[in-house]
């Protein structure tokens, strides 16, 4: 895909993307805080169902504290792979002056 076809594609999809992105910030997904731990949870969720809609084969990966999530969508074989790593949760707030 060229820069002219990616622009394209951004400028007819550019307040979807925006509505998304806003959504999975909403989350308050602080992985150190007890009481956020369904936040968490719902956030791992929600990003399995986005990636799913997007065509990625997903998993949730249970661990001892928050779940993983695997998502993958193999190319063409002679494709060179990329790879991205990412974490869903966030730091705590406080202290804010930091």
């Amino acid at each position: 895909m060229n820069v002219t076809a990616l622009e394209s594609l951004y400028t007819a999809n550019s307040e979807r993307f925006i509505r998304e992105w806003q959504e999975f910030l909403r989350f308050p997904s602080v992985s150190i805080s007890e009481k956020h731990l369904h936040d968490c949870a719902r956030c791992a969720d929600w990003l399995i169902t986005h990636l799913d809609g997007m065509g990625f084969k997903t998993r949730l990966i249970p661990t001892a504290s928050h779940p993983l999530v695997f998502a993958e969508r193999p190319g063409a074989p002679e494709a060179p792979t990329v790879l991205f790593y990412g974490h869903y949760d966030v730091q705590p707030e406080d202290p804010v002056t930091l």
